[in-house]
């Protein structure tokens, strides 16, 4: 497995979603020549990592079955690992997708269950020694917005990033496999989504794990301004990319590479010359 560089700069995951149904770019990528055309236009934007998901995860999606997810995405890991030198992140909560797509070239497995979902999901990435992101989730895509209530979001969150952590290496993940990924729009409402971000980095010190944010053109961000659509959205993304880069964000997971890149890039040559001065 090929391994990932963190602590020089925030790393970006480009979204290829092949699923006809995801609230930004559902439809666009289901063939597997524009997937191709697509994962190929994120390499040459500077995309570290190409995170490809069969099903939809917005608030209340239904769940695909495992053969038409197997369906979806294996082709396009083949010919991506084919095609392309990039760490490729299968997006997926079943084990049997994730043990499909390492065995054709995925380095990171990105469960949004947190290994929650499926009981063998801990087994596959052990098996292989992939990377594993943890992510927080309250309930399922399904019913995950249906009024979710935290006393303490950060406290909260933390508490099942241990929990799970635990659980991943009681069955044999190495604890340096582990990114986590605090689930901006998965059980969260406005509130609480600001405070997780604008508190990001108290993930790094409580666990000293590399961590990933998927904030990307999610509702939150319209909510804040002025209900504008999922297409309006990226000067909002970018600026949560700013303060995350500048925070220690490990890796952004967003659609739009070569944007999110070059505000990453400014903010590390600032951080660079705030350093040496």
């Amino acid at each position: 497995m090929k391994k990932l560089k963190f602590g020089e700069r925030t790393l970006i995951m480009g979204i290829l979603n092949v699923t006809p149904d995801s609230f930004y770019d559902g439809g666009r990528y289901a063939r597997l020549d524009e997937a191709l055309r697509r994962a190929e236009q994120m390499v040459k934007e500077g995309a570290d990592i190409i995170d490809i998901g069969g099903e939809s995860t917005r608030p209340g999606a239904e769940p695909v079955p495992l053969q038409e997810e197997l369906d979806r995405v294996l082709p396009v890991v083949e010919k991506v690992a084919a095609n392309f030198d990039v760490h490729i992140s299968i997006d997926t909560y079943k084990s049997k997708v994730a043990e499909e797509a390492i065995k054709l070239g995925a380095d990171i497995v990105n469960d949004i269950s947190g290994l929650g979902f499926d009981p063998q999901m801990p087994e596959i990435v052990s098996k292989y020694g992939t990377y594993i992101v943890i992510m927080h989730i309250k309930g399922t895509p399904k019913d995950m917005q249906r009024n979710p209530h935290y006393e303490d979001v950060l406290s909260e969150v933390g508490d099942y990033f241990a929990e799970r952590i635990r659980l991943a290496e009681l069955r044999g993940i190495q604890r340096d496999k582990v990114i986590l990924d605090p689930g901006i729009g998965f059980g969260k409402l406005l509130e609480h989504n600001l405070e997780l971000i604008a508190n990001v980095d108290h993930f790094k010190k409580r666990f000293g794990l590399p961590l990933l944010v998927g904030a990307s053109r999610k509702s939150f961000i319209g909510m804040v301004l002025d209900g504008i659509p999922p297409n309006e959205r990226l000067e909002g993304t970018l600026a949560v990319t700013a303060f995350c880069a500048l925070h220690g964000v490990d890796i952004l997971r967003v659609h739009d590479v070569k944007e999110n890149l070059r505000v990453v890039r400014m903010i590390e040559a600032v951080k660079r010359w705030r350093r040496s001065s």
